[in-house]
């Protein structure tokens, strides 16, 4: 008697196949989708099985499944199934599909907010227009394609960097981080729009600092993993004509002060997501420095942490602390 795994023959491959050709059940059970919602999707928009073999029902090609994956994903977010379908039967699958992130938002219960309401997978205050850049940024990020999440975040035709950070990236990050998803080791989707963020910046800032730009140093907080919207800001920096750099690392409170005399920063940010960040390094460069302006952007529930002072301030938004910065820089003279 055998204890092996037993083949569920409705996931067989048929003869002649390069993968496993599905029956409408095995797809509604990878999809966690009704069967009457599948059968729709064929015959409203075209997205059904195209295996056939003589005296056998229909089945569900590996492409036909990536393409009703990419509807899922799509209608998930919202957008409307009609476009949604388009966008599917659009997809390339014909190379095959990359590692993904398995994505079982869907099949799980809703989780309400405080007010009730289930959490939306894509932030409702994006604009319509952004919402579907948002939509297309996360299934990119989802099925592993770094190289769409690239294209997706191409900064060529962008003159304002702080509003594509608020209305793209900062979005897409949190609906991705309101998914619940299965992934193989070494498949991580927000490590690939991660990826696709830095290499878009660094191709913003490919080009090297004015040799007498001003130097505001972005310090990191103890304790912390330095978040991505640092190097936003960095590259909106460099955008008005700043050398901003980036610190890694340990820093301690001696090392920010060498740090600032080493580089003649003309100013000092420090930047935390965290609830509860470690802003000691603030203070004590506050009081070793007081002629170095600071800036400090944490959350609305870490504020009262800032250690306000006549050389500390704190910005509440991207677009505000940038604007602030470089103001403060333009009137500050070379230490």
């Amino acid at each position: 008697m055998s204890t092996g795994p037993v083949d569920d023959p409705h996931d067989r491959t048929e003869p002649g196949g390069d993968g496993p050709a599905l029956t409408v059940a095995a797809v509604t059970r990878r999809l966690g989708v009704a069967p009457a919602t599948l059968r729709t999707w064929d015959r409203r928009y075209g997205l059904g099985p195209s295996e056939h073999h003589a005296g056998a029902h229909r089945r569900y090609a590996p492409g036909d499944l990536d393409r009703l994956l990419v509807m899922r994903r799509l209608t998930i977010d919202g957008v409307a199934p009609a476009e949604a379908a388009r966008l599917a039967l659009a997809a390339d699958v014909a190379a095959g599909p990359p590692p993904r992130s398995d994505d079982l938002t869907a099949r799980l219960p809703t989780v309400p907010t405080p007010s009730g309401a289930p959490t939306p997978a894509v932030a409702t205050d994006v604009p319509p227009a952004g919402a579907r850049g948002v939509v297309e940024l996360v299934d990119a990020a989802l099925t592993g394609r770094g190289d769409r999440c690239v294209a997706l975040l191409d900064l060529g035709a962008v003159d304002d960097l702080a509003a594509w950070w608020t209305g793209l990236v900062q979005p897409a990050f949190a609906a991705l981080a309101r998914r619940t998803v299965v992934e193989r080791p070494g498949v991580d989707a927000r490590a690939t729009l991660v990826g696709g963020v830095l290499a878009a910046l660094r191709a913003r800032t490919a080009a090297p600092p004015a040799t007498d730009a001003a130097v505001v140093l972005l310090l990191p907080v103890p304790g912390e993993t330095r978040p991505v919207v640092a190097h936003a800001l960095a590259a909106a920096l460099v955008d008005g004509g700043v050398d901003a750099r980036l610190v890694a690392g340990p820093v301690s409170t001696r090392h920010a002060g060498e740090l600032a005399l080493m580089t003649r920063a003309r100013a000092v940010v420090t930047v935390s997501e965290a609830p509860a960040p470690d802003l000691s390094v603030v203070a004590a460069l506050a009081r070793e420095r007081d002629d170095l302006p600071q800036f400090v952007m944490v959350p609305e529930v870490a504020g009262e942490r800032v250690p306000l002072d006549r050389s500390v301030h704190r910005a509440r938004t991207l677009t505000g602390l940038v604007h602030e910065v470089l103001a403060v820089v333009a009137q500050a003279a070379p230490l």
